[in-house]
């Protein structure tokens, strides 16, 4: 991958998802990127795309504690779905707690575990780890 085309950011924090946003934008982290508050929105978003057709995310930053679907019910939906797209999932939390960890790389589609904040740092380093830079 020499660039990274659609990003999918999975939170249900406004002021995190508005951070991240200017970070991408400073750092032209993906052409596009869609924000979802919660999995459900995310999953139901995700498998309309396979449905029709349309272009899935080659990158999603999921966190983890979010209301009606959270980031365990979206990775145990996204894992058993059936696509044919590369999709590096980074699971992003504020926690760090071992066992929560674990279980996330225990998840195939699991690249990384990252802990919160996402400062300008981490988002550069990250995107250079993606594009294998």
């Amino acid at each position: 991958m020499d660039k990274i085309g659609f990003t999918y950011i999975v939170d249900d924090d406004p002021l995190y998802n508005f951070g991240i946003k200017k970070i991408f934008e400073f750092t032209s982290f993906s052409e596009t990127v869609s924000y979802f508050q919660n999995g459900e929105t995310a999953w139901k978003d995700f498998e309309k795309k396979m449905v029709e057709k349309e272009p899935l995310p080659d990158v999603i930053l999921l966190d983890i504690n979010m209301p009606i679907m959270n980031g365990w019910e979206f990775l145990d939906q996204i894992s058993a779905a059936n696509f044919d797209h590369p999709v590096k999932i980074f699971m992003v939390s504020s926690s760090i707690n071992k066992d929560e960890m674990d279980r996330a790389n225990s998840y195939p589609l699991v690249a990384e575990y990252i802990v919160k904040p996402l400062t300008l740092e981490k988002v550069k380093a990250l995107k250079s780890r993606i594009l294998g830079q």
